[in-house]
């Protein structure tokens, strides 16, 4: 066996070498530690999506799936050590699941020449493909979560927000201050104050920030949080009580497990999602018949439908039909990570494509290019019924403010580029 492993690695390491016989897909995950409630549903619908298609269709395109987990814990170490014991298993693309890791793996790799999608986390100004050649963050990005947020409050406000005071609480990591600039532009361009309000990690000690909102009483609190931190802030938004219906999270700040502990209280808390919510979808059914009932599921089976098993699976759809991409455009079943690359740049998400793979209206429809690996911003809106104890959509999608955002996004990626030698193309 191990002869065999070192075989199919050193295979993987050759460039020029074949292309494996399997597609392996690396799921970094966390199912312990502090992180690990929300870690665990994301991780699963990952899973179990490409379990349904290994049972149900054969894999992709005839060739099987080959995932493999490994525990990261949301650590950064451990996230690059999960990558360098994987990367020479002929790994097709990494989905970090941590902003953290998605930064120190950004250089890696790139230089390696495998893809990394970080959906809807991770360096947002990897949106610049010209830059960021082997990087990818559609269908959205956190500027375009700051962004959303900000429209729905002007069109709750009569499209104004002058002389508004807007607090930020956020997770004191690279993934919490994300955001900032994005609303501090927005800030002088609508005319809202805004404070900051950084919560060090895992989030458990919250007392300060939430005295600080009693006391200054901010017209908006949005949040970006991740784990037990978010449990903790809409327990203590309940204990001033702070009114739900003003408190806004990033979309990783809006799974049950954050909502479910303040019980009633926390009825009406929004969050922002770039996917639709529930399990009224006809791929869930495949899912019960070819994973669930046959014993074959990541988990119990029991978070179908939930906010971040729903985000796992959404991941592994957009992977799947990246290397169904991969396979038209380079006519082989067997990729390799260059051509998976190739298949990540050239995917195109449409309704006609997401309704036949039983997932009708469950995310934006969007296109990516050279120029464009982040999508086109929609985000919506879901607010959560403390007594159906679910989300509902109360929005539709609605598009970022690309007048300030693309500028922000050409800085940065120009920034980085000149720091590392990378010299722009498309």
């Amino acid at each position: 066996m191990k002869l065999k492993m070192t075989t199919l690695a050193l295979g993987a390491a050759l460039a020029a070498g074949p292309a494996m016989a399997e597609l392996v897909f690396p799921s970094l995950s966390y199912r312990t530690g502090p992180y690990a409630a929300n870690g665990i549903p994301f991780a699963d619908g990952y899973a179990d999506y490409f379990t349904l298609l290994n049972e149900r269709d054969g894999g992709i395109g005839g060739e099987p799936i080959r995932m493999i987990e490994c525990e990261t814990g949301y650590n950064t170490e451990k996230g690059v050590e999960c990558y360098e014991s994987t990367k020479g298993e002929g790994a097709l693309v990494y989905q970090p699941l941590s902003t953290g890791i998605t930064y120190q793996l950004i250089p890696k790799a790139t230089a390696d020449g495998i893809p990394v999608h970080s959906m809807g986390y991770g360096r947002t100004s990897a949106k610049d493909g010209s830059v960021f050649k082997n990087i990818f963050n559609y269908p959205t990005n956190y500027w375009d979560g700051a962004s959303v947020a900000i429209k729905h409050l002007l069109d709750l406000n009569g499209g104004s927000l002058e002389g508004k005071k807007i607090a930020l609480v956020y997770h004191n990591s690279a993934y919490g201050k994300e955001p900032i600039r994005t609303l501090e532009e927005l800030g002088k361009k609508h005319g809202f104050e805004l404070s900051l309000l950084p919560v060090d990690h895992p989030g458990q000690e919250q007392k300060s920030q939430w005295l600080q909102i009693r006391r200054e009483k901010p017209d908006n609190v949005i949040m970006y949080g991740w784990g037990v931190m978010n449990q903790v802030a809409v327990q203590e938004a309940a204990n001033i009580r702070y009114p739900m219906d003003q408190f806004i999270g990033i979309w990783w700040s809006g799974s049950e497990n954050d909502v479910r502990p303040a019980g009633d209280k926390a009825n009406g808390y929004k969050a922002l999602t770039f996917h639709n919510v529930g399990d009224d979808f006809p791929v869930f059914d495949d899912i019960q018949k070819y994973v669930v009932d046959t014993g074959k599921a990541a988990g119990a089976g029991d978070q179908i439908g939930t906010a971040l098993y729903n985000r796992g699976l959404y991941a592994a759809m957009l992977a799947a039909e990246a290397a169904k991409t991969a396979q038209g455009i380079h006519d082989t079943k067997a990729l390799t990570p260059a051509q998976m690359r190739d298949g990540m740049e050239a995917l195109e998400i449409t309704e006609a494509k997401m309704a036949d793979l039983g997932l009708p209206n469950f995310g934006p429809e969007f296109t990516v290019s050279c120029e464009n690996h982040g999508g086109n911003g929609y985000g919506a809106v879901a607010q959560w019924d403390a007594a159906s104890d679910s989300w509902s959509l109360i929005t539709d999608y609605i598009q970022s403010d690309q007048d300030v955002l693309a500028p922000l996004i050409t800085e940065d990626a120009q920034a980085f580029a000149a720091e590392s030698g990378i010299e722009p193309s498309c």
